[in-house]
């Protein structure tokens, strides 16, 4: 997990990893979560599927700094 403090709100960029079958590697679903004064204020779905744990972070963050710069 990733965060950040963007615009008065903390968000965060998260990666779960996930192996459906053995044979196949590993990847992560990124999420994205943001907060402001410790009260949730918004969370994504999954937003993709990705092969490393940074690269689902930071769409997470992405999604997350999209979200306040057109709602907040």
């Amino acid at each position: 997990m990733e965060a950040e403090n963007y615009k008065g709100c903390r968000i965060w960029g998260h990666a779960i990893a996930e192996q459906k079958d053995i044979l196949r590697p590993e990847r992560y679903a990124a999420s994205g979560t943001i907060t402001q004064h410790n009260e949730l204020v918004e969370a994504s779905g999954v937003l993709g599927y990705f092969e490393t744990e940074e690269e689902a972070q930071f769409a997470g963050l992405q999604w997350a700094r999209a979200w306040v710069d057109n709602h907040l």
